[in-house]
């Protein structure tokens, strides 16, 4: 069996908008403790702080959204490009798709025999046959894609979640008492973050708290540290 002439246009793609909400919690929730802390340690007002961490949710929510955006609509277009690409290759040369496919099913243990029959059953019906050419070479449905507007809006959302938890205890309270509320409940968060990742991947749930827990803290101890020589100097 000859190479294909079009191996070379086919690329790795993926998505979703459970990665863009996880991502979106996570980040939401690091940028903005990290941005109160630092304030704090700098002996910014409660004011300060309220109005930063606001503006921080929105500013990040917003950026975290169009980027899903635009990311998940070029990954789309991408996938778009490959598949009208695979209905013009199915449509000219359908012989040469066949034994692609066969070849595909014999690397996978199949007879050379029994995987160019499937292959031609396969062909018999256009519109399977695209199918299972971009699930076989490109990994997606060509019905499965990621909505760019779905994924926009859990960005949002799941963004704004996170990064309002370290601002809620400067709502009710200022200085020590709630930059520690901000820190304890970023903590929380982190943990429960953690929880949700290893529910879903199937992964060590110790594992990730304290991933997720231990970036959390070392990340708030180095702007804290940073925050606070920074006020050191400015009072000087």
């Amino acid at each position: 069996m000859s190479g294909h002439r079009y191996d070379d246009h086919h690329r790795n793609i993926a998505g979703g908008g459970v990665r863009a909400a996880v991502f979106g919690a996570s980040d939401g929730l690091v940028s903005n403790v990290l941005l109160i802390i630092g304030l704090a340690a700098a002996d910014a007002s409660a004011g300060v702080v309220q109005a930063a961490g606001l503006a921080g949710l929105l500013a990040g929510a917003i950026s975290m959204a169009s980027g899903e955006y635009v990311s998940v609509r070029a990954q789309n277009d991408l996938v778009e490009r490959e598949i009208d690409k695979e209905k013009k290759a199915l449509a000219e040369d359908p012989k040469e798709e066949a034994e692609e496919l066969a070849e595909l099913y014999v690397e996978r243990g199949m007879a050379p025999k029994q995987a160019l029959e499937m292959a031609n059953l396969l062909m018999e019906n256009p519109e399977v046959a695209l199918e299972v050419h971009v699930r076989e070479e490109l990994g997606v449905s060509p019905g499965d894609l990621a909505s760019p507007f779905s994924t926009a809006a859990w960005s949002f959302f799941s963004f704004s979640v996170g990064a309002v938890i370290p601002v809620l205890p400067w709502l009710i309270s200022s200085g020590n008492t709630a930059m520690i509320g901000s820190l304890s409940l970023a903590i929380a968060a982190a943990a429960a973050i953690g929880v949700a990742i290893a529910l879903v991947t199937g992964r060590s749930i110790i594992k990730n708290i304290f991933r997720h827990v231990g970036i959390a803290c070392m990340a708030a101890a180095a702007i804290y540290g940073i925050g606070s020589l920074i006020s050191g100097v400015v009072n000087m």
